[in-house]
């Protein structure tokens, strides 16, 4: 099957950049007491339900929060310079290459998955194919975690870095995300929407929305 444009795009762009992206943001998180208690909320939700699976992991600074909140959690991400650049970081953690178009996981293994900034390059015509891939891979009331720039109109970026990429980011409507996920058979239960940093290269707001899949069918 012929790998779409946007997937091979978007790994040769982070392949470019991950040491230098990984630097830039390493201590990202220790800005945002916002989303750390969203990902604290998720912790508790999931903690001692299954493993839990950080889709778009990049240098791993997600997966090892969430491991340090008591989860057992391994990352997936799309660019191999980034898994070896996560391995190498977090020894102790495991991460994967995979598509989470299609990931290597039998149904129902997860009691939790988080995508956090990663639906930013997937289109929205193949958005659906995700949250059901997601929705495939979550044991029954397993939760969802997914956070994403707000807005309508996408980015392009053709240097990052002092690199040739080409990355495009999609931002969405908080609603409209909802929406997706109620079509994909999740419930949404809380939503997280930050306004922008001032003095920060942040230029719309961030959301994150919890879902679940239903725990009966």
């Amino acid at each position: 099957m012929t790998e779409p444009d946007f997937l091979h795009t978007t790994r040769a762009s982070y392949d470019a950049i991950a040491t230098d992206y990984a630097d830039f943001f390493r201590d990202v998180w220790a800005g945002m007491p916002l989303e750390r208690a969203m990902f604290a909320a998720f912790a508790e939700l999931v903690k001692d339900s299954g493993p839990v699976a950080d889709v778009g992991s990049g240098p791993g600074q997600v997966t090892a929060l969430l491991h340090g909140l008591g989860l057992d959690v391994f990352g997936v991400d799309l660019s191999p310079e980034m898994v070896a650049l996560a391995r190498r970081t977090f020894p102790g953690l495991r991460f994967e290459e995979g598509s989470m178009l299609a990931l290597d996981l039998p149904d129902g293994k997860l009691g939790g998955l988080v995508a956090s900034y990663s639906i930013i390059h997937v289109p929205l015509e193949r958005l659906p194919e995700v949250f059901s891939e997601f929705h495939r891979v979550l044991a029954p009331g397993g939760h969802l975690l997914v956070a994403f720039q707000v807005g309508d109109e996408p980015l392009r970026l053709t240097d990052g870095f002092g690199h040739a990429i080409s990355l495009d980011f999609h931002r969405r409507q908080p609603d409209q995300i909802a929406e997706m996920l109620d079509a994909a058979d999740f419930t949404v239960d809380a939503r997280l929407i930050r306004e922008p940093k001032p003095g920060t290269r942040e230029s719309t707001p961030q959301a994150m929305l919890l879902a679940r899949k239903p725990a009966t069918a």
